[in-house]
């Protein structure tokens, strides 16, 4: 079996994060996307999506296989739909595709499809708000599928656990430390050779992936993930963390997603509520203005490899691109453009060679490289986020 999974037309509502990888590899629950239907169908997964991204993200030869819309969250009613599926079928929901099963061809035309309309109603990401809003019932989804079949490690005497003890998953190689854990509220897993340090209260749901270390005297609030190769400490509520990034130190964070290789300061918080409650706006790529989220509760998104110094304050609803780096004291504006230095005084544009310098020496100390498939890629988003930086003035909405 193969899986290609696609992006459609609402890929740009996932932006910042998806400048550097495409929808299908956004981490949601425990697991990517990609990784989720892996697990499903026991299949390989490669990715449809834009020809910039394409060489890092490459698609695989196949002859056949199946199509599934990026965005698109498994779950029993369709999975079952795109196994009925025959050769050339496709699973429509209106005028969107979610799935098609494609023989002796990779060509994603609909219109080649014998068009099937689903009856159901399907767990689709619909905006980038979507992966803190809706994760808790991803990250209950994947530990079932995660736990299937496994045995638990046992959890050390020294812990405190309220609520179902098989609502807690601990993978071989996990440690946890003196710390209280509560499953009432949703599952907690821990990943392979992932660390609790001592001291940490932690309730779910909530997952900490492979060789991510919670510090001591963390608290977290469900439902949070933290990506692999993750340090993590202080107070964090409903966020996501994807992969290699720190906030090692105090300070909140709330309503949040994390993109890779960021780092936020000692004592940064993010302000996720707004002082007379009103719904929260946030930068809209797609539309190149402030949107109305619908929530009340709306924090930080950060893009990968950007980065804020010490006693950083974010407003309600900061909305930082690629490769930022944000400093000084007072509240920065909300939209902070790809390749910005600086901080409530003003930005410059961060030079694409000082900012590669940074990237190969974070990454050096995890024993990776910077690729030159990931420069070139990171040059294009440099290209493609000029007109943001080239914005005069930013509404404080």
């Amino acid at each position: 079996m193969k899986i290609i999974l696609f992006e459609d037309e609402k890929w740009s509502g996932f932006l910042p994060l998806v400048y550097t990888r495409p929808v299908g590899d956004l981490r949601f629950g425990i697991l990517k996307m990609s990784e989720k239907w892996g697990h499903v169908f026991n299949a390989t997964v490669s990715h449809i999506t834009r020809p910039y991204l394409q060489e890092c993200f490459p698609i695989a030869s196949v002859e056949s296989g199946i199509y599934i819309n990026a965005r698109l969250h498994p779950e029993p009613n369709i999975i079952e739909a795109i196994e009925e599926l025959k050769d050339d079928e496709a699973l429509m929901m209106g005028d969107i595709l979610l799935a098609a099963k494609f023989y002796d061809s990779s060509s994603l035309d609909v219109s080649r499809f014998f068009q099937k309309e689903y009856e159901g109603s399907p767990f689709l990401l619909e905006k980038i708000t979507d992966l803190f809003s809706r994760n808790g019932e991803a990250i209950q989804y994947d530990f079932v599928l995660i736990k299937k079949g496994e045995i638990s490690s046992p959890l050390h005497a020294s812990n405190t656990i309220i609520g179902s003890p098989d609502q807690l998953f601990l993978s071989e190689g996990a440690k946890v430390w003196a710390s209280t854990i509560n499953t009432t509220d949703g599952p907690v897993y821990i990943g392979p050779d992932a660390e609790v340090m001592e001291g940490s209260h932690i309730r779910g749901p909530f997952a900490l992936c492979d060789h991510s270390t919670l510090k001591m005297g963390a608290k977290v609030y469900g439902p949070t993930t933290i990506g692999p190769n993750c340090k993590v400490g202080g107070e964090v509520s409903n966020s996501i963390f994807h992969g290699y990034s720190n906030k090692a130190h105090d300070g909140f964070l709330g309503n949040s997603i994390i993109g890779e290789w960021c780092n936020l300061g000692a004592d940064t918080n993010n302000s996720n509520l707004k002082n007379n409650y009103s719904n929260v706006k946030i930068w809209s790529y797609a539309l190149n203005q402030y949107m109305d989220t619908d929530l009340t509760f709306c924090g930080l998104i950060m893009g990968d490899h950007s980065k804020c110094g010490i006693n950083t304050m974010l407003n309600t609803g900061t909305m930082v691109g690629i490769s930022s780096n944000i400093f000084g004291g007072d509240f920065p504006p909300k939209h902070i453009p790809s390749f910005s230095w600086g901080g409530s005084d003003g930005f410059e544009t961060y030079d694409l060679q000082k900012s590669f310098a940074t990237m190969e020496k974070v990454m050096s100390r995890r024993n990776l490289t910077l690729s030159p498939e990931i420069k070139k890629m990171l040059t294009e988003v440099f290209r493609l986020s000029e007109p943001h930086r080239a914005l005069t003035t930013q509404s404080q909405e």
